[in-house]
């Protein structure tokens, strides 16, 4: 079971949230989003809205997606209540991100507490960058099922994961899709609206702010607007009276774009800092909740909001934690550890705990051992300057020579005792594929599948109290 969620953020600054003002969502913006109650609320007339996003993954993608989401819906329900206005948590599922190798993998801890990677496929490096929306899950689906059954421990939750996963990874769905519809399978009736951002109607909702961006110029010369084109998708850059793809070099006037504008909108799309001004555009959205990635790019969009007359939402950190299974709790409360413990470089940690049983005589006299070496060639040093000035730096030469060799000493006993403590470092290397896989935030790698299956969808209540509690929220009946 799980044994304890912890914050690892300070509490949400919930008056920093603009007012805002209520407005309704167009039917296009409706016809784009996943059924559910929170879809239904936006149907319903003005609201307000809390969003957030993140491009698709395979099983729904690293935790932090479902963080994400999880804040949305928290924060919402608070700026309802102290506010007596409706707020829909909104979730942009970002179909058009071409980042493949970012998508096409999730991580799970295995049977034995190991990560273990899932790939659905790769994609050839001379490829065409398409956004995940072309990408169809196709027979892969399975084969990626099937090693996720593999990896995973039995249990009684096991099967309905399965069974979750599988209604939304068909062979038939694309990426994008997929990962949206798990999405709004786990969610939807905490009041989450999932909007599939690359759907047709989405697209030609977002067109006309489109258009207007493709003569906004950035900072690297180039327009904030996408193209799919030969090699995928591309961004555009004004030459003249044409729009040319910087990778491919096709040319394009502006009445060429409007027609695509007008005929297959989904091939636009806005890059990373023209997204958040659709986002407002298309929803009355006066939160958007993000990472600390987002929070340092988001406030560049600045301009392009002022450029194009679209009321800005304020970037608010969202809700991070790790989730700590019982059997780690055990090992962190054994040794007397913190999960940040785990953030030290790999092997580091392990000599700490190694050098604390060293036996308190021998620790002091090394410790003496390297006091005495550097007090006495000291001393040495004074005469020798007395002496002979030039002999100096022999002098040091061989006081550092010494203390290496106290050190050389301290340091084989420590590997020695390390290897007397196998079942310690198993049990730490254990603790760590838990805290903190591949050397990084558990949230950053460790997929939702990968504790459902232990634990049950009674997690997702878990973690929403964590997130209530740290949003400041009164304890809900």
């Amino acid at each position: 079971m799980i044994a304890r969620i912890v914050t690892t953020v300070p509490p949400l600054e919930q008056r920093a949230i603009p007012d805002g003002k209520p407005r309704r969502v167009s039917d296009d913006v409706l016809a784009a989003t996943l059924p559910g109650p929170g879809r239904d609320r936006l149907a319903a007339g003005a609201v307000l809205a809390v969003t957030t996003g993140q491009q698709p993954g395979l099983f729904t993608g690293p935790l932090y997606t479902i963080h994400k989401a999880i804040s949305a819906i928290v924060v919402a329900r608070r700026l309802e209540a102290a506010r007596g206005v409706p707020v829909v948590p909104v979730f942009w599922v970002a179909g058009d991100d071409h980042d493949f190798a970012e998508g096409n993998h999730a991580w799970v801890l295995g049977k034995e507490g190991d990560p273990v990677r899932i790939v659905l496929r790769e994609r050839a490096h001379e490829a065409p960058q398409l956004p995940l929306f072309r990408e169809p899950c196709g027979p892969d689906a399975a084969a990626a099922l099937s090693a996720l059954a593999a990896a995973l421990p039995d249990s009684e939750f096991k099967a309905d994961v399965a069974g979750w996963l599988e209604q939304a990874y068909r062979p038939d769905a694309n990426l994008a899709d997929a990962a949206a519809q798990a999405l709004n399978a786990v969610l939807a009736q905490q009041g989450l609206a999932v909007f599939r951002a690359h759907d047709r109607a989405a697209k030609r909702a977002a067109a006309p702010l489109l258009l207007r961006g493709l003569d906004e110029v950035l900072e690297d010369g180039l327009s904030p607007v996408l193209l799919e084109g030969r090699l995928g998708r591309d961004r555009l850059k004004k030459e003249g009276t044409e729009y040319v793809t910087r990778r491919s070099g096709e040319r394009f006037t502006t009445v060429q774009l409007e027609q695509v504008a007008r005929d297959t909108p989904e091939r636009l799309s806005p890059n990373v800092l023209l997204r958040p001004v659709v986002e407002a555009a298309l929803f009355p959205t006066v939160a958007y909740l993000g990472g600390p990635g987002e929070m340092e790019y988001l406030p560049e969009s600045g301009p392009l909001f002022s450029r194009l007359g679209v009321t800005p939402q304020k970037p608010v950190r969202r809700w991070s934690g790790i989730l700590i299974e019982t059997r780690v709790e055990k090992v962190l409360k054994k040794h007397g550890l913190k999960p940040e413990d785990f953030s030290e470089p790999p092997g580091a940690l392990e000599a700490r705990l190694a050098r604390a049983d060293m036996p308190a005589e021998l620790a002091e006299a090394l410790e003496q051992l390297r006091d005495d070496v550097a007090s006495r060639f000291q001393r040495v040093s004074g005469e020798v300057q007395q002496i002979d000035p030039t002999l100096e730096r022999t002098v040091e030469s061989a006081r550092n020579a010494a203390l290496a060799s106290a050190n050389e000493i301290e340091k084989k006993l420590v590997a020695s005792l390390k290897r007397s403590q196998g079942t310690v470092a198993s049990q730490l290397a254990r603790a760590r594929s838990a805290l903190a896989p591949n050397g990084k935030p558990q949230e950053r790698v460790l997929t939702l599948a990968s504790f459902l299956a232990r634990y049950g969808n009674s997690l997702l209540t878990e973690i929403e109290t964590e997130v209530s509690r740290w949003a400041g929220e009164a304890p809900r009946a």
